[in-house]
């Protein structure tokens, strides 16, 4: 008996003894986090570099550039580069004395009018100018602007410049959805105003003003309302009163001798008010002026 309690507490120490040394006890100091350690994080993206992109324009003789040799007239979008940064690339294909009907289709505008006062197009053909904006190589792409300014010569009661205003809506919507199937973004203007005084105060004097906007608003298009914003910029200028006489002063240094067309310096700030209402509407195109 003696012999048998001898041997159980021999064995019995054995297996704590056993036990015990499979148990690990860590005398280390639990790891706390450190609030004032700054979270790693990624690095900031570096900026991206802009896209270059071009500037369509197409309108008439208050848009276009000179002509070979000519100091004037001279349309604002000759003189709108200086406005924008060097990702920017202008395309003025405006020409003078278009309507917007003249302008798509050029001498297939034919002198007859048909049944609902419109002129008569035929062959219902595209003019060049516009094919080649229409051109997936080399016409317009994704991301670049097409400026729409038609309205001065439209208003002629006679063929082939005759456009009517459902016409003239309908045309700008057809300029709107063909830069937009292609990823550019249309813009409308109302048409620039010549100079007239009523008194000392200058005043609007073109149509298509309501049509214009009418265009924008079912096309969903920004417009800009270089019509008011060109009278606007008259007064501001005090070139109201004038005796009529385009060749000298104020007047003079703005306009051609007549009361539509601008020397470069009225070209300008033509420019001027046109890229500052781009800016002040926060149209996207301002992230590409200086």
């Amino acid at each position: 008996m003696k012999l048998r309690s001898a041997l159980l507490r021999t064995a019995l120490l054995t297996g704590a003894a056993m036990v015990f040394s499979t148990v690990t006890v860590s005398t280390a100091t639990p790891a706390v986090a450190n609030p004032c350690a700054s979270t790693p994080t990624s690095a900031a993206a570096a900026p991206t570099a802009q896209t270059p992109i071009t500037v369509w324009l197409a309108g008439d003789s208050t848009m276009a550039a000179p002509s070979s040799g000519a100091v004037c007239p001279v349309g604002w979008g000759h003189q709108a580069a200086p406005y924008f940064n060097a990702n920017v690339t202008i395309r003025n294909n405006a020409v003078a004395g278009r309507s917007i009907q003249t302008w798509l289709y050029e001498r297939n505008v034919t002198g007859t009018k048909n049944s609902a006062g419109e002129c008569v197009i035929s062959p219902n053909t595209y003019a060049t100018r516009w094919q080649q904006m229409l051109d997936a190589t080399t016409g317009m792409k994704a991301g670049d602007y097409l400026l729409i300014q038609f309205g001065i010569n439209d208003g002629d009661p006679n063929c082939p410049r005759h456009v009517g205003s459902a016409r003239y809506r309908e045309l700008l919507g057809v300029m709107a959805s063909a830069a937009k199937a292609r990823g550019a973004h249309p813009v409308f203007l109302t048409p620039v105003s010549a100079i007239r005084c009523s008194g000392s105060t200058a005043v609007g004097t073109r149509g298509f003003i309501s049509e214009t906007n009418a265009a924008a608003t079912a096309n969903q298009v920004p417009v800009i309302d270089l019509h008011r914003l060109s009278y606007t910029l008259y007064n501001t200028l005090r070139l109201c009163p004038n005796n009529g006489d385009y060749s000298s002063g104020a007047v003079g240094a703005f306009f051609c001798n007549d009361h539509t067309h601008f020397e470069a310096a009225g070209a300008r700030q033509i420019a001027g008010v046109v890229t500052k209402a781009i800016r002040d509407q926060n149209i996207p195109l301002s992230a590409y002026l200086r």
